[in-house]
């Protein structure tokens, strides 16, 4: 067993909007020849060209339909029907309820619906939803970010990546990653709020969660523009004994 069995590449981590060297949320998870492009922030089309076309990528798979997770479909879909980009068939799409219509309503500006499902074939998420792309399964849980939202764990041949997307600490969450390889955890918040809903992890949450889930490494993304990647990691290090990384745009980690 070699270390393609599953791998992680960052496209992208930024937040809330793409900097000058980091795209927004974006990943590319591959193994057995299998490519699933997970989240699809703003400026992650691009990046993900570095390793695969459009047309090579198995799936797609959005966590929430905030833009820094979700805005680069509606370049992904022009590339998809008017460039070239030649599709034997649409690309398999999982995402929030209501995702095909949220894009038809950008790309429509007459009284004819954009024709998306020419692009994506669209299926949507639930909580438990379980889907199996090539060597790939993917398990979706929802989680709690103030709208629909998504994590997802990941799993090919006994390695398990889990994938918070955005959320506050939930039982979901700690569900879906119990021993886990690799918990992939947004970092964004400073400090837990006071007052009002929680809707991020802080990095202590984050090493919290990967403590619980007795993962065997962290890495933290998503980390808000208040905290330097080597803050969010040291923090989170002072609640997880584990390794502790930055997703940082670019990298690469092999999974288990």
């Amino acid at each position: 067993m070699t270390n393609d069995v599953l791998r992680l590449t960052v496209l992208g981590s930024a937040t809330p909007y793409a900097s000058v060297d980091n795209a927004c949320s974006g990943y590319l998870v591959s193994g057995g020849g299998t490519r699933v492009w997970m989240d699809a922030g703003s400026g992650t089309l691009a990046q993900l060209q570095r390793h695969v076309r459009l047309d090579e990528v198995d799936a797609i798979w959005i966590s929430h339909l905030h833009a820094d997770h979700s805005a680069d479909l509606l370049t992904a879909y022009y590339a998809a029907l008017f460039a070239d980009v030649r599709l034997a068939v649409p690309i398999p799409l999982y995402g929030p309820p209501g995702i095909a219509d949220r894009l038809a309503h950008f790309l429509t500006n007459s009284a004819n619906r954009s024709p998306v499902e020419s692009a994506f074939a669209v299926h949507e998420l639930d909580d438990g939803h379980r889907a199996r792309v090539g060597a790939l399964t993917m398990t979706s849980r929802t989680v709690e970010h103030g709208i629909p939202a998504f994590a997802v764990r990941i799993e090919a041949e006994g390695r398990t990546l889990v994938y918070s997307g955005d959320t506050a600490p939930c039982a979901n969450l700690a569900e879906l990653a119990a021993g886990c390889d690799v918990l992939l955890c947004e970092a964004d918040s400073t400090q837990a709020p006071t007052e009002g809903p929680q809707v991020h992890h802080t990095p202590e949450d984050a090493g919290d969660a990967a403590t619980a889930a007795r993962a065997a490494r962290l890495i933290v993304t998503h980390v808000g523009r208040s905290l330097t990647p080597q803050e969010a990691v040291t923090r989170a290090s002072a609640r997880f004994a584990g390794p502790v990384d930055h997703a940082a745009p670019g990298a690469t980690f092999p999974v288990g």
